[in-house]
């Protein structure tokens, strides 16, 4: 293997590839980070045409209806009146497998919502999962790259998987989800969703609130084990994606309960979790959730490849009243995933029927490149100019960050007064019955088994022990007796 400092592309060498460039140590994300940006953008582009993450997924069309008053949080139209329904496009997806991969696999599903509100597209990127396996962006390609297939192998490597995992114990908390009986959802049907980072919600007099999202599965929560799901992955690859498309067909239109937690702005800098942190979540006793909506699919796509495939979603795609918070792995993905869709569908995927707004027209200075269709005639392409067409508003989407301070440098995402990487996924284990605990067990000893390093599993045994050591008892002795 290459010895040496790890370099840029360009042969420069890299100071620090755990953390991402900031303003202070608890600001967003800097432009001038060109190792984030060159990481994410290679990363976009090295898999044509299917998207490099979540290439297999299935949609539908549906409705929001809100459902209760969340106007003192936020002034978002499409969430101003109790009643008021917004067209939305939901589309599911795993996360690790190519197009042609099963369904029925242990992997996060993706849970990626797009509203087309009278304020333009609001796009909700999340997944199954309330929590990630890493907390900044710019690990996110060294991560995926031990879920996909080995350079050298060509297939997924279960040492490159546990490599990272056991290096990177802030993964603890999800791969103890992932392991756990909803890691094998029966049906994109019956399972959660979850808007998994935190954004900030802004109301009518400047107010800002943390919030998180939540979608509760009004068809009640059905997994597989992993025996079943072997079964059903052999016999039916397509089983979520035919599962969701037969039950709309049949009138079983599936729904989902919409709920937000939502904090004060204040309390972010001395709530006990970093509140920031892709890898916590918050305790529903320290923020309730609150139900302001109800979710439901009607209608199928006509055309699978163009609804779905060339769907694009961007979780910068704010409207007025929601915006952004400091989440390192949100911010770079408010770059990563349209920079993602600029190469794979094309500059002007914006213009296609599923991705461009219904209640409202865009407006912008953009022209050219490939598939634009022309629609803006004539008209001046820059700003400003003394013929006319569109212009500024003067209003930002989002109130500001509280002002950052301390030197730009790559910090570590901020500790809080409980923050450690083992917490949570130890109340996740405690609050299992034994039956299910005794699943996790053998899901992860099935999995560690496959492990040719000895100081690989020690090391991912290691992590679950600081989280629970009945735990990590557990899971030692059942490593070894699979191991011999």
């Amino acid at each position: 293997m290459t010895q040496g400092p790890l370099t840029t592309e360009a042969g420069a060498p890299v100071a620090d590839n755990q953390n991402s460039e900031t303003a202070g140590v608890g600001g967003p994300v800097l432009l001038q980070d060109q190792l984030l940006l060159e990481k994410l953008a290679h990363f976009n582009r090295e898999r044509i045409p299917e998207r490099v993450v979540h290439a297999r997924g299935a949609g539908a069309y549906g409705t929001f209806t809100v459902t209760g008053d969340v106007t003192p949080y936020t002034r978002a139209a499409f969430l101003s009146a109790v009643g008021k329904e917004t067209e939305v496009f939901l589309r599911f997806s795993t996360v690790a497998g190519n197009l042609g991969a099963a369904d029925a696999v242990r992997d996060p599903r993706g849970f990626a919502l797009k509203f087309y509100t009278e304020e333009g597209n609001y796009d909700l990127v999340g997944n199954n999962t309330p929590v990630f396996f890493i907390r900044d962006a710019i690990k996110f390609p060294d991560f995926i790259h031990t879920q996909k297939r080995d350079p050298y192998t060509g297939s997924t490597e279960p040492d490159n998987v546990w490599d990272f995992w056991s290096l990177s114990p802030e993964s603890t908390h999800q791969v103890t989800w992932l392991f756990g009986d909803r890691g094998i959802p029966a049906s994109y049907r019956h399972m959660d969703g979850f808007g998994s980072h935190t954004y900030q919600w802004n109301n009518a007099d400047g107010e800002a609130f943390w919030v998180k999202y939540h979608f509760k599965t009004d068809q009640g929560i059905r997994n597989l084990t992993a025996e079943e799901a072997d079964v059903l992955a052999g016999k039916d690859p397509d089983s979520h994606q035919r599962d969701l498309r037969e039950a709309i067909e049949r009138g079983e239109f599936p729904s989902w309960t919409v709920g937000v937690q939502i904090m004060p702005a204040a309390d972010a800098a001395t709530y006990r979790f970093n509140p920031f942190d892709l890898t916590k979540v918050w305790p529903h006793a320290d923020y309730p959730v609150i139900e302001f909506g109800k979710l439901e699919l009607n209608r199928n796509p006509r055309n699978v490849f163009a609804e779905v495939e060339q769907s694009i979603f961007s979780p910068a795609h704010f409207v007025p009243g929601i915006g952004p918070s400091p989440d390192k792995m949100l911010q770079g993905r408010l770059f990563a995933y349209g920079d993602a869709h600029r190469y794979r569908v094309g500059i002007n995927a914006d213009h296609l029927p599923v991705n461009r707004p219904h209640a409202t027209e865009a407006r912008t200075h953009s022209r050219d490149g490939h598939l634009y269709d022309g629609r803006h005639g004539a008209e001046k392409n820059y700003e400003p100019n003394s013929f006319g067409g569109p212009y500024q508003t003067g209003r930002a989407l989002w109130q500001p960050f509280d002002a950052v301070t301390g030197g730009t440098g790559t910090h570590p995402t901020p500790r809080h007064a409980e923050d450690d990487d083992f917490v949570q996924a130890g109340n996740l284990y405690r609050l299992m019955r034994e039956d299910e605990k005794e699943r996790l067990v053998a899901n992860l000893s099935g999995a560690l088994a496959g492990v040719s390093r000895d100081d690989i599993v020690e090391r991912a045994v290691e992590n679950f022990r600081r989280a629970d050591d009945d735990f990590g008892k557990r899971l030692e002795a059942a490593v070894q007796t699979l191991r011999g």
